[in-house]
């Protein structure tokens, strides 16, 4: 697994092939396997494959067109009910001060992290992108106002291989038994 780990890059460019339904299944059940706080698995994901729906979904993305090239989105999206009483109205955006939405980004973002990586394994790539208001993107999908987006994940074949950006030193990271 490390090999992926450090072959695994923000690909913002993508072939025009499509990419197969079994490797897209197989990704978004490494996600599935996940852990998540309580076992509550918060997390559902919306495949994307059409023109329209994609265009759509870069415009509200901050309308990064390199988004365009890549042939699958999987919207990624975080559902609180795991952690809040149906019963009750709520209503998520980036300002929401629950603290159950914390744990459910958290949650879903590890299940995000088992999908790039696991992308990485079948031999695709994916860029992690989230430069989008929730009531922006929603409406387009018709995700409910108690669901939170946590990223729109793209996916394909890489078109091009970013050299690795700069990460801290190993030594720099690490303390033990206190800060």
């Amino acid at each position: 697994m490390l090999s992926e780990i450090q072959n695994r890059r923000s690909i913002r460019k993508y072939k025009n092939k499509d990419v197969e339904k079994e490797k897209i299944l197989q990704i978004i059940d490494s996600a599935r396997l996940s852990p998540s706080g309580s076992n509550t698995q918060p997390w559902n994901f919306i495949v994307i494959t059409s023109e329209t729906m994609k265009e759509k979904i870069t415009y509200a993305d901050h309308s990064q067109s390199w988004m365009m090239t890549a042939p699958v989105f999987i919207v990624c999206v975080a559902d609180i009910r795991c952690r809040i009483d149906s019963n009750v109205t709520i209503w998520l955006d980036e300002n929401s001060p629950e603290p159950e939405l914390k744990q459910i980004i958290r949650d879903t973002s590890i299940a995000i992290e088992h999908m790039c990586l696991q992308a990485e394994h079948l031999g695709l790539s994916t860029c992690w992108t989230a430069w989008f208001n929730q009531k922006d993107l929603r409406p387009i999908l018709g995700i409910p106002e108690d669901k939170y987006v946590c990223c729109v994940l793209t996916l394909g074949y890489n078109d091009e291989l970013p050299k690795q950006r700069p990460r801290r030193p190993l030594n720099e990271l690490i303390r033990y038994e206190k800060w």
